[in-house]
């Protein structure tokens, strides 16, 4: 599902993810009618700009996870700043790309997202991770060096995805198959009784299982 208030913006990047085999169930041009059409479109992922009329970017995702916790959503705004990207990313966007990216860099963000990889433009990836680390308390108390639930590559796989790796690099670190990695996040996601990659980046920071 592709939302944006600018029709030859829109019309592009559907035109773009068509071309490339990708199927388009809905458009949107502001934020009423992307909530209004969601739900009958259950798009896996929405490609979404921030700045659009009625309710924003930020609100869309909100209520879009809401109704769907395993829908993706990628912010595509022509904004950079750290503000809208970090309050994109804490209304549960699990990627984020400037305008300027080009066509190849938009359908490799897409698939990755649909993956349940988290995708940034480069230089944001580092931003979103500092904010996690300011946001949980190093005065805390003792980091906990793991949760009791989960198996020890669950583990091992979670403070992996902490690290800003992609699910990729985490197979070829470890000799396993994509499927098999993915696997083992979604079962630490159920465990954790987490929706998505970002919950779970957080959750790892805050256990300090990035710090290794």
């Amino acid at each position: 599902m592709v939302v944006d208030d600018h029709p030859m913006w829109r019309d592009a990047v559907e035109r773009d993810l068509q071309g490339a085999g990708l199927d388009v169930v809905a458009v949107a041009a502001d934020g009423d009618q992307a909530l209004a059409r969601f739900p009958a479109a259950r798009p896996q992922v929405v490609v979404l700009d921030l700045q659009i009329p009625g309710p924003n970017g930020v609100e869309v995702t909100r209520q879009v996870l809401q109704q769907d916790p395993s829908a993706r959503v990628l912010i595509l705004s022509a904004s950079g700043e750290q503000n809208d990207v970090l309050e994109a990313v804490k209304a549960g966007a699990t990627g984020y790309l400037v305008k300027s990216a080009s066509r190849e860099e938009l359908l490799d963000a897409v698939r990755r997202v649909a993956r349940g990889d988290s995708v940034f433009t480069a230089g944001l990836a580092g931003l979103v991770l500092g904010e996690f680390r300011r946001l949980s308390d190093p005065a805390g108390g003792p980091a906990i060096t793991g949760n009791p639930e989960l198996t020890e590559r669950e583990t091992e796989v979670l403070k992996m995805v902490a690290k800003g790796m992609s699910y990729k690099q985490i197979a070829e670190r470890l000799v396993l198959s994509h499927r098999t990695v993915q696997n083992h996040v979604q079962n630490t996601l159920r465990k954790l009784q987490m929706h998505n990659r970002v919950e779970l980046t957080r959750y790892a920071i805050e256990q300090g299982l990035d710090a290794d």
